[in-house]
């Protein structure tokens, strides 16, 4: 079984992201799971929701504690939420973010992937300047980052679920998928420690 879970703000498109994504996986022949965990229920509140998928039935029905991956929608939350909690060694996260993160030491021991899903939404006019939608970029950069599920079945969902803008949304899939940065696994000896 596989669980990825998702931090990002309300009105960026998280929650759609996990469904988007579970139904790609499903396309792909995974039995799937798709569900929010809500705090406050505002624009702008942190918002958690995941993904658990498996080649057979799935008969576990509780939230996501030990995610193989955590995909990061708004960089903000590296400073007030602990991403990583949970997240089990060697295990990807993924950031909405233009460069790496200059503090790597939180990430030692995972593997780190990053893409500028800001720019790349605002690129296709998904969302405002101030609140672009990244959801589509980002499952189009956790689909290279993971190897799967595959970007045709992607777009299909985009274009059935997302009918009134899915061009833009497709494009936006498909940018992050090619413009996802892959690092790789973080080492403490790549810390730059200055004595």
């Amino acid at each position: 079984m596989l669980e990825i879970r998702f931090h990002g703000r309300g009105g960026q498109g998280t929650v759609v992201a996990t469904i988007l994504l579970a139904k790609a996986f499903f396309r792909a022949g995974y039995q799937v799971q798709s569900f929010p965990f809500f705090g406050v229920e505002r624009r702008g509140a942190p918002v958690e929701a995941y993904v658990r998928l498996n080649k057979e039935k799935i008969l576990l029905r509780t939230n996501v504690y030990y995610p193989d991956h955590v995909v990061v929608q708004d960089r903000t939350l590296l400073h007030g939420v602990t991403v990583t909690r949970g997240l089990k060694p060697g295990g990807w996260i993924l950031i909405n973010i233009p460069v790496a993160p200059a503090d790597i030491k939180p990430f030692i021991g995972y593997r780190l992937a990053f893409v500028d899903a800001n720019r790349i939404a605002l690129r296709h006019q998904l969302g405002t300047r101030t609140h672009p939608i990244v959801n589509t970029a980002m499952i189009g950069a956790l689909a290279r980052m993971m190897g799967m599920p595959p970007l045709d079945a992607i777009r299909e969902v985009i274009r059935e679920e997302i009918p009134d803008t899915s061009e833009g949304n497709i494009s936006a899939a498909e940018d992050a998928y090619g413009e996802v940065q892959l690092p790789g696994l973080i080492e403490s000896h790549e810390l730059n420690v200055k004595e």
